[in-house]
């Protein structure tokens, strides 16, 4: 039995993902029988998973957590991002069988800062946080022309690891963020909670923030960020960003970021109705 119009995200938990919403929102939208699942995996069930999905002719999947690396590890080929970082977030099959990593978290982010008015040629940028999507953001703002990236992150060991990802970043304090133009939190502080990953006393009106965590979509730390003058772009928009790239490499179409976004914005209003 073949698939050719399903697409699906493997995770655990993915009960709460807003990507089949955004994506089947996007399919219906360029009038394309397409669907797209979500699909809760355990690690030990992944690669049997990837294969199945493969083997039954499916568009494309989308990776998430607890799975990024583990997919980076199985793929026979990745893009530059993927491969800088060691973490895979989409794969695409070929027509052979082989198995194409991409991880368009770092484009995606890239992509929201643009469309939010930010400049990323000769920026200098703060990343929080050392984790994959961290390493693909960093990875794609160096690609992208960066002039200097600083990595903050609790463990030191994982940003100078992570800091590895472009050869304009380093290891970075918060000091950093007084002179930067970009600060992008990749970390979870702040999902469903009223903590921000830095003092506010470190925020200014020079700087576009991005916040990764779109829940709550005005993060604490955006509001900060925007009390101290600063541009922000909440998580959302680098979710949708993403997942655009994603159904290029699939479906070699570029859907409209904005219905992705409208279907995302009534999920999370049915959700908390």
């Amino acid at each position: 039995m073949k698939l050719k119009t399903i697409a699906a995200v493997l995770g655990s938990p993915v009960t709460q993902s807003l990507s089949p919403a955004i994506h089947n929102a996007a399919f219906a939208r360029m009038s394309k029988p397409w669907r797209y699942v979500a699909i809760d995996v355990d690690a030990q069930y992944f690669e049997e998973e990837v294969f199945a999905a493969r083997d039954a002719g499916m568009l494309g999947l989308s990776i998430t957590m607890p799975h990024k690396d583990a997919a980076f590890a199985l793929v026979q080929n990745y893009d530059e991002i993927a491969q800088r970082s060691g973490s895979v977030n989409t794969i695409v099959f070929g027509d052979t069988g082989a198995l194409r990593g991409a991880n368009t978290d770092g484009d995606g982010c890239c992509d929201a800062l643009v469309r939010g008015g930010a400049s990323i040629e000769g920026s200098r940028a703060v990343v929080l946080g050392a984790g994959g999507t961290a390493r693909a953001v960093i990875a794609a703002l160096g690609l992208r022309g960066a002039a200097d990236i600083a990595v903050i992150n609790r463990t030191q060991s994982r940003a100078s690891e992570a800091s590895e990802c472009a050869d304009v970043a380093r290891v970075g304090t918060e000091k950093d963020i007084a002179d930067a133009t970009l600060l992008v939190n990749t970390t979870s502080v702040g999902m469903g909670t009223n903590e921000s990953p830095v003092s506010a006393t470190f925020l200014h009106r020079a700087l576009t923030v991005l916040d990764a965590v779109y829940h709550p979509l005005e993060t604490a730390f955006l509001a900060q960020a925007r009390q101290a003058g600063a541009r922000t772009i909440d998580g959302l928009w680098m979710l949708i960003c993403q997942a655009v790239r994603q159904e290029e490499l699939w479906c070699g179409m570029t859907p409209d970021p904005q219905v992705m976004r409208d279907a995302a914005l009534a999920t999370l209003a049915q959700r908390t109705s």
